[in-house]
């Protein structure tokens, strides 16, 4: 069932970064929705090994790395999984959907206490340490999710031939 939260119309900058970061985050959950384990690590098109719960995997990393270790708010522990798209293993879904959710509910926080857009941090591009905004990551999420579910959404439809939203 969809229960996306369409993202504001009219507000401040920050409404709408949040309100379209937050959509895309629930899209990628209605992407999963209904699925068991084994269809959630189902790989999409062979050479590919990309599934459903890689990209779990890979967003669940994407929000601490630029959320929290950006800005020096993360322990640096690492994930069991690593950094690997393709690791996608059936009996951890569960673990791994549960990792995904409370990760994003603490980056949710970290941002939401950020006192401005403006707001700096230290990340990683092209191989280099570089200086962000809050406001450049919240950008940068949008697209990242946006690119990744649509991969959900022909993944999905492999799986079980369910389209749309």
């Amino acid at each position: 069932m969809d229960e996306r939260e369409d993202p504001p119309l009219v507000g401040d900058e920050r409404a709408m970064l949040v309100g379209w970061l937050e959509f895309h985050r629930a899209t990628l959950l209605l992407k999963c929705e209904g699925l068991t384990g084994a269809e959630l690590a189902q790989r999409s098109v062979p050479p590919s090994g990309l599934s459903l719960l890689g990209l779990v995997r890979h967003l669940t990393l994407v929000e601490r790395a630029w959320f929290r270790r950006t800005f020096h708010a993360d322990d640096g522990a690492p994930f069991p999984w690593g950094e690997d798209f393709d690791r996608a293993d059936a009996a951890e879904a569960e673990q791994d959907l549960a990792a995904y959710r409370d990760e994003v509910e603490e980056c949710r926080r970290f941002g939401d206490s950020l006192p401005s857009l403006d707001s700096e941090g230290l990340g990683w591009r092209g191989g280099r340490e570089v200086t962000v905004s809050l406001r450049w990551i919240y950008v940068h999420m949008i697209e990242e999710y946006a690119r990744h579910n649509g991969h959900a959404d022909l993944i999905r439809e492999r799986v079980d031939g369910t389209t749309g939203a």
